[in-house]
């Protein structure tokens, strides 16, 4: 084992404070999708350290023949119990996915509490959620998960971190709930995630009234999008150097060469071997990506694991029904260009800006490259843009003064009678536009 440095002094009770990070090594595992088995505990390190706890001790351990009751052979059980005695911990963190008795007789055994990679992932969820929506969605996650543990989950992280998730007081946190009760509790709360769902799509509808492009951010957890989000919309919004530091969609309009305007969300981090209901759990989260006019997947090109994070981004659009092979709606951004040798780092900012295997070199910190990503939502938009012949009546000073702000008027012939326009539109503008001439007397052909 590797000693890891303190991130975080915990407090409260009988807790010591510190953790042990192990990631099981299965036998074969030579660093699927790009990963080695040590770039998998470097980020379940980076997960530990993103809710604030301190990790005393790391370690990869082999697992030859996987242990129903345990996972891990007898060997690393009395390994991983010296170290709990010897650094007193009281917490470990297995990086991968653990049955309820394996938790269960693990716990048993070191006399410690143990969490997996999803129970982690959920913790984090839950201390990073702010909207209602949000909540909702963690909860849901966090429930479906428990279903069928029904134990004391999160009662030693409460004490270790004095606060703050979303079960109630800390009593109630024990999660002393039956399975009715549970089920219970899901019902109700996938209700209210229809509502919500049914909310958003009332103000999806409100935008396209109200109309501008919607630019939505994607991208592995800690790529620097709400960095960027902040550098494009001058912003405020929870920018740190650690992982789901955004877990609620955030929306700013944003100015775009040429005088259009566009409005960006951004979104939660993506992130490889993310159980699939807690995906399901944020599906609301996720439907800004889905309609979205354009999406900026931003890459931190300086992470030794970027093209294993651009694959795991990837497969979760595909997921979502977008298939990043044909949707040329997706556009790369390469963040943290400031973190790389200055030779790279040349090398990227003198090449083409665009076309395949390419994207737009940035650092959302220092801001440099930033105006390439306007100038290139802005050609999207523009290439996507197809000619409409209107007549309006001279009265319709509304639709016309629409035209003008989101489209590009080509030519304008004006009689006493009417107006007829040529104006270049997107077809989500001509949707828009649609909609907003319900009603009023036009003529549109192609």
């Amino acid at each position: 084992m590797s000693r890891g440095a303190d991130n975080r002094q915990a407090a409260n009770g009988g807790s010591t404070g510190r953790s042990i990070v192990l990631h099981p090594v299965f036998g074969g595992e030579a660093g699927g999708n790009g990963r080695t088995p040590e770039d998998k505990l470097a980020e379940a390190i980076g997960l530990a350290a993103a809710i604030g706890l301190t990790v005393a001790e790391t370690a990869c351990v082999p697992v030859a023949r996987p242990r129903p009751a345990t996972l891990f052979g007898e060997g690393a059980l009395q390994s991983v119990e010296a170290v709990i005695a010897s650094l007193e911990t009281d917490l470990v963190v297995v990086d991968g996915t653990l049955s309820p008795v394996q938790q269960r007789n693990l716990e048993r055994r070191w006399k410690v509490k143990v969490i997996d990679r999803t129970g982690l992932i959920l913790e984090i969820f839950g201390e990073r959620a702010r909207t209602a929506e949000g909540q909702l969605q963690v909860e849901l996650a966090h429930l479906s998960y428990q279903r069928s543990r029904l134990v004391r989950s999160w009662t030693h992280l409460e004490r270790q971190r004095s606060g703050g998730l979303f079960m109630g007081g800390p009593g109630e946190r024990q999660i002393e709930l039956d399975r009715r009760q549970i089920d219970g509790r899901i019902d109700q709360i996938k209700k209210e995630l229809a509502a919500v769902r049914r909310t958003r799509g009332l103000h999806r509808t409100a935008r396209a009234r109200v109309p501008y492009p919607v630019v939505a951010l994607v991208g592995y957890t800690n790529a620097g999008k709400s960095t960027l989000f902040n550098r494009l919309t001058v912003a405020d919004v929870m920018a740190k150097d650690m992982l789901f530091a955004t877990l609620d969609p955030t929306m700013r309009l944003i100015d775009l060469t040429g005088g259009q305007k566009a409005i960006l969300s951004d979104t939660v981090g993506f992130i490889s071997d993310l159980p699939t209901h807690l995906v399901a759990a944020f599906r609301a989260t996720l439907e800004e990506v889905e309609t979205a006019d354009v999406i900026l997947h931003v890459r931190d090109i300086a992470h030794p694991e970027t093209k294993a994070q651009r694959d795991d981004v990837l497969s979760v659009l595909d997921g979502l029904g977008i298939d990043p092979e044909t949707d040329d709606r997706i556009i790369e951004v390469w963040n943290k260009i400031d973190l790389l040798p200055p030779a790279r780092r040349e090398g990227l900012m003198g090449g083409p800006a665009a076309g395949p295997g390419r994207g737009i070199p940035v650092s959302a910190l220092t801001g440099e490259g930033c105006e390439g990503i306007q100038r290139a939502i802005a050609g999207f938009l523009d290439a996507c843009r197809r000619d409409f012949d209107l007549t309006l009546d001279p009265a319709d000073g509304k639709t016309l003064a629409w035209l003008y702000a989101h489209g590009q008027v080509v030519e304008r012939e004006d009689d006493d009678s009417t107006i007829r326009v040529r104006v270049r539109l997107t077809p989500a503008d001509a949707g828009r536009l649609e909609r907003l001439l319900q009603g009023a007397s036009h003529h549109t052909a192609d």
